[in-house]
């Protein structure tokens, strides 16, 4: 009796370390820290280096963008499309394939989307503190977010935090597929002057363009 008194309370103890460990106060302490600095901005314009790789298929894919950010409002430029989205509606526009896709913005949505990842550690992730690392001179604090969802797009995000600013050094979402999608922030700009008109996307501009409306 008493040996398996003993072994529900070790088994009762790794537990409480598991349940720690899955919403760790200190990688929450962090996050809203992190949170709370963007909020607080008005919008910013950010410049993004985008790396793809799969170790598997020796893939490994570089592009660079920028996305204009002003509350759920967005527009990200990148090498081979850009995202519109002005809060109610989505456009995607591919300029190789001279059309823009169209769809209703659903903030609820699973989908991960670049202003979402400020605030992502609120619902459906547990998070991880796993500590600081140094690089290029600054001190980053590292934390894993897990989602709860098994059946979710990406089994784990690495955040990379800046200690003494909170701000996002970078972002890394691990697919279930092998692919790793890499975010680094090379340029920050906060507070610019952005009329709402700039978040949506007029097909006038576009000569040609074909419309494919899915809404």
């Amino acid at each position: 009796m008493a040996m398996k008194k003993f072994v529900l309370l070790a088994a009762f103890l790794v537990f409480g370390k598991l349940l720690m460990a899955q919403y760790d106060p200190k990688a929450l302490e962090i996050l809203e820290a992190m949170s709370k600095k963007y909020k607080s901005i008005a919008n910013f314009e950010a410049s993004l280096a985008t790396l793809m790789t799969n170790e598997t298929e020796g893939v490994k894919e570089e592009v660079k963008g920028k996305i204009t950010v002003k509350g759920e409002k967005f527009r990200l430029l990148l090498d081979d499309q850009e995202i519109v989205n002005n809060g109610t509606t989505v456009w995607t526009y591919l300029p190789s394939a001279k059309e823009v896709n169209i769809d209703n913005f659903d903030p609820n949505s699973d989908d991960i989307n670049p202003v979402k990842i400020f605030d992502i550690y609120k619902k459906g992730f547990r998070y991880l503190f796993l500590g600081e690392k140094t690089e290029g001179g600054q001190v980053y604090e590292e934390i894993d977010l897990v989602p709860e969802k098994k059946n979710a797009q990406y089994f784990k995000i690495k955040m990379m935090i800046a200690k003494k600013d909170k701000s996002i050094q970078s972002w890394t979402m691990f697919d279930k597929s092998g692919n790793r999608y890499k975010y680094v922030i090379t340029k920050f700009t906060p507070n610019l002057k952005i009329d709402d008109t700039f978040f949506s996307f007029d097909p006038k501009k576009y000569p040609g363009v074909e419309i494919i409306d899915v809404r």
